[in-house]
């Protein structure tokens, strides 16, 4: 299925040549309308006439959340005051939020982009979707209910919370498609078990899943007890929120919506491109928004761009999942562990549950690990040798992964704390030490 099969299906040539058309234009008007990309390009000796093509993108300056925060409220922005019809903003938690503003068309090409995600997860104006994203600030229910009413869909803004309505409204109403963090998906499958809903009785086909990262083991988990399919969206607010690239059914790779939204990878510390195939830091550049354009911002995500014709005939070239963030891995004794290697361990073995913390330390000047997870409740009990059995067979496992000890710690069943929009996973001390140290 397809929304628009003109831009979708674009013969890679012609792409180009549009990408090229509108980076010229897009750098003109930052460097007249953003003091900012002004003096990055003055300090390059980069005037826009040198621009010329898409292949010119790498001369361009890169662009930080940092220098977003630095530029905190409005100093990235292009359009003026009276263009701008709506404000989103990151949390902010270290330091100043990022600010992020929208003109009319920038909301219109937001829609357009979620209408392609929504029609490849094969929802169409015949359907009843709920968004279980957050509405407000964080663009990721705002995003949804658009594209939703765009490709004429009934719309219902559930956002998160009040978990116990929601499942009785998606059963009532006969919902066919959701949308939701991952970890939000699998706590509605344990609140369905805990209410007694089956499966059987609901009428969903998809949920639209981002926000966070995970695994191919935690989709399984989730069809398998919903009875749906899931399809990953991907997006930051930076760029515009849910809507960047988005999976088909094939589900090998999310295609972006790079008519709009220009993708690199690039070794996160030298800088340099990367090749296709390659793992490295995504960066993005904003082709066409006009409230507040980024160039070459760097997402610090880490994954792979797929080229090639998908087998469901879309052209768009496609990025891998995201294998975790530059700024999020875990540096342990030297060696580089990403949490969703130990969620991808932690799911491949059957007598533990999805829900997991990772808590890092530093002790005697050595760093340690430690996985708490909590077990299925019917291989859990409270007989040491049973218990040192499942911790043996987890490290085991997850050394043979991630090449150093971790230590197991077991958890009963429904222990850990659950989360109704992103979930905690990491607990670094070692950061938390650190802002002590004088």
């Amino acid at each position: 299925m397809f929304w628009n099969r003109e831009i979708e299906c674009m013969p890679r040539e012609q792409m180009r040549q549009l990408q090229g058309q509108r980076l010229v234009a897009l750098v003109k008007y930052v460097y007249d309308h953003v003091p900012f990309y002004r003096k990055k390009m003055d300090d390059l000796g980069l005037q826009p006439g040198d621009i010329r093509s898409i292949d010119d993108i790498t001369k361009l300056p890169f662009t930080t959340k940092q220098d977003l925060r630095d530029n905190y409220p409005f100093g990235l922005q292009a359009a003026p005051a009276d263009r701008i019809v709506r404000i989103h903003a990151s949390s902010g938690t270290t330091g100043n939020p990022t600010i992020v503003g929208y003109t009319r068309k920038d909301i219109e090409v937001w829609a357009e982009c979620v209408s392609r995600c929504l029609t490849a997860a094969h929802m169409d104006k015949n359907d009843r979707f709920s968004v279980s994203y957050g509405y407000g600030l964080f663009t990721g229910g705002l995003g949804l209910h658009y594209g939703v009413e765009n490709i004429g869909a009934a719309v219902i803004p559930a956002s998160t919370g009040n978990t116990e309505k929601h499942l009785k409204l998606m059963r009532d109403l006969q919902i066919t498609g959701t949308a939701a963090t991952p970890s939000y998906m699998l706590y509605l499958a344990e609140t369905m078990d805990k209410l007694g809903i089956s499966k059987d009785e609901l009428a969903l086909k998809s949920a639209v899943c981002g926000a966070e990262p995970w695994t191919e083991e935690m989709r399984q988990e989730i069809q398998n007890r919903m009875g749906l399919k899931m399809y990953n969206i991907y997006g930051l607010s930076e760029v515009v929120g849910p809507g960047v690239s988005y999976e088909c059914d094939c589900q090998h790779g999310s295609h972006i919506c790079e008519d709009h939204y220009y993708p690199e990878i690039i070794n996160p510390y030298t800088l340099q491109p990367l090749p296709y195939g390659e793992s490295g830091e995504l960066v993005f550049t904003t082709l066409t928004k006009e409230g507040m354009p980024v160039l070459r911002y760097r997402t610090r995500d880490i994954c792979s761009l797929i080229d090639g014709t998908c087998e469901c005939g879309r052209t768009n070239i496609r990025m891998s999942n995201i294998l975790g963030r530059s700024d999020d891995m875990l540096i342990i004794r030297g060696i580089n562990v990403f949490p969703s290697q130990i969620e991808s361990v932690i799911l491949s073995l059957e007598e533990f549950e999805p829900r997991y913390m990772i808590v890092v330390d530093r002790v005697n000047n050595l760093d340690t690990i430690q996985v708490q997870v909590e077990v299925r409740k019917e291989f859990y009990s409270t007989d040491t040798v049973v218990e040192l059995s499942l911790k043996k067979k987890l490290a085991g496992k997850l050394q043979s992964v991630i090449a150093i000890k971790a230590d197991v710690k077991i958890m009963a069943p429904g222990s850990i704390e659950r989360y109704q929009g992103k979930s905690v996973r990491v607990i670094d001390n070692r950061q938390i030490k650190n802002k002590f140290v004088k």
